[in-house]
């Protein structure tokens, strides 16, 4: 799904068409945080720093991904 179908799906009156595309967007950005979680730690980010730009406490943050940056 690109990104100007994804906006269009989200708009929809359909709510089958509308909640497939909120997951969708559920599971992008989910990606793209690991990633950039990944890459903070991989340039000494502390889960502290983390979370703090994630608007989350360090606990949670590091709970949430602490297999991925092992």
């Amino acid at each position: 799904m690109d990104l100007e179908e994804l906006s269009a799906d989200l708009s929809s009156d359909d709510p089958a068409i509308g909640l497939r595309a909120s997951l969708a967007l559920h599971r992008l950005a989910e990606r793209v945080e690991a990633i950039h979680v990944a890459s903070a730690r991989g340039k000494g980010w502390s889960w502290q720093q983390i979370g703090d730009a994630l608007g989350v406490t360090r606990q949670s943050v590091h709970t949430k991904y602490k297999k991925e940056s092992s």
